[in-house]
This record gives structure tokens, C-alpha cells and sequence, in this order.
């Protein structure tokens, strides 16, 4: 192996010590602010040391085809002990900030949804409801209201058929009630009943 690449092993080794300890401040911090559990902290650990290792290794494989000496150890406690020297601080304020504007930027987008969608689809749910309460009670007046006014010609029809519509009606109620029509219309109109007073 030529000195040259012996050199750019060491330096690509130094780059990766100080890759290593700028993950392992940013996965600190994310930890941290996340308040991850104690439960997960060994295993993140060993998930972090095995990214680091397989990272190392690539390194070493790319730049002197993955031979193991004394100076790719050396390269990287030189740069670990750089960026923990140097580095680490301006790190780890870089990584809390970027976790507050990731913060940031959620709240902003949920107060955006709640503004532009739900509180419309709410406001638009309740306009209808009051609508379709009002055009239920106008409903029910005009129904009522000719129903008044129909009911003296309904008098009169009555008294003119009531010698032959008497005993019909008897008979239909008779039957009506021996077959439950008449009770399932009366649970029907409770239905509804209930259905208006608890919506409208």
C-alpha cells in the first residue's frame, strides 16, 4: 500500500470519526427531546454502533479496500476527539434548533389544517343543521297552516259520507289493529319524534 493512500485512509478516517460524533450528538439530542424511554435506550445504542461500524467499514472499503491498520483506529479517535474538542457544541445547539423548527413546523401545519378545513367543514355541518331545522319547522307551519284552512270542506265531506264512511272506518281500524299496522305506525312516528327533538 503506497503512503498516499495511507494518508487519504487517515483523513477519510478522521471525516468518519467526526460523522460518528455528529450522529451521536444528533441522536442524543432527538432522544432527548423526544423523551424517549429508558427501555429503548440500549437498543437505539446498539442500532447506533452498528450504523457506525457498517459506516466505517465502507469508508475503509472504498478508500484502501477494507485492510485494517493501526493508523484507521488512530484516524478515528483523532476525529472523535476534534469534533467533541470543536465541533460538538455547535452541533448540538444546530440539532436543537433544527428540532424546535421541526416542532414548529408541525404545530403550524395542524393549526392550518384545523383553520382551512375543520373548523369550515364544522361551521358549514352546523349552517346546514340549522337550515334543515328551519325548513323542517316552516314545513310543518305551512302543513299546519293548510291543514287549518282545509279543514271545513273536510267537515263537510265528512258529515255528507259519515253514514257510509262510519262503518268503513270501523272496519279498517279493526283490521288495522289485528294485522299491527297501527303500532307500527305509532313507533314509527316515536322514531321520528325523537329523531326531531334530539337533532332540530
Amino acid at each position: 500500500m503506497s503512503l498516499q493512500v495511507q494518508f487519504v485512509t487517515l483523513a477519510m478516517m478522521i471525516a468518519s470519526g467526526i460523522g460518528m460524533g455528529a450522529a451521536f450528538d444528533g441522536y442524543r439530542v432527538v432522544s432527548n427531546e423526544l423523551r424517549i424511554g429508558r427501555l429503548w435506550i440500549p437498543v437505539l445504542d446498539l442500532l447506533y454502533w452498528a450504523a457506525a461500524t457498517l459506516m466505517v467499514f465502507r469508508v475503509l472499503a472504498s478508500s484502501n479496500e477494507g485492510e485494517v491498520r493501526v493508523y484507521v483506529f488512530l484516524g478515528l479517535m483523532i476525529g472523535v476527539a476534534f469534533y467533541f474538542w470543536l465541533l460538538s457544541g455547535t452541533v448540538v445547539k444546530l440539532a436543537r434548533w433544527l428540532v424546535g423548527a421541526v416542532r414548529s413546523l408541525i404545530r403550524l401545519s395542524i393549526r392550518t389544517i384545523d383553520l382551512l378545513l375543520v373548523r369550515p367543514v364544522k361551521l358549514l355541518y352546523r349552517l346546514i343543521r340549522i337550515f334543515l331545522g328551519f325548513a323542517i319547522v316552516f314545513t310543518l307551519f305551512l302543513v299546519r297552516i293548510v291543514l287549518q284552512l282545509c279543514r271545513p270542506f273536510w267537515l263537510f265531506f265528512r258529515w255528507l259520507s259519515a253514514p257510509v264512511a262510519g262503518p268503513l272506518w270501523t272496519k279498517l281500524k279493526g283490521w288495522s289493529e289485528a294485522l299491527g299496522v297501527t303500532g307500527f305506525c305509532r313507533r314509527i312516528a316515536a322514531i321520528i319524534g325523537t329523531f326531531r327533538k334530539k337533532w332540530f
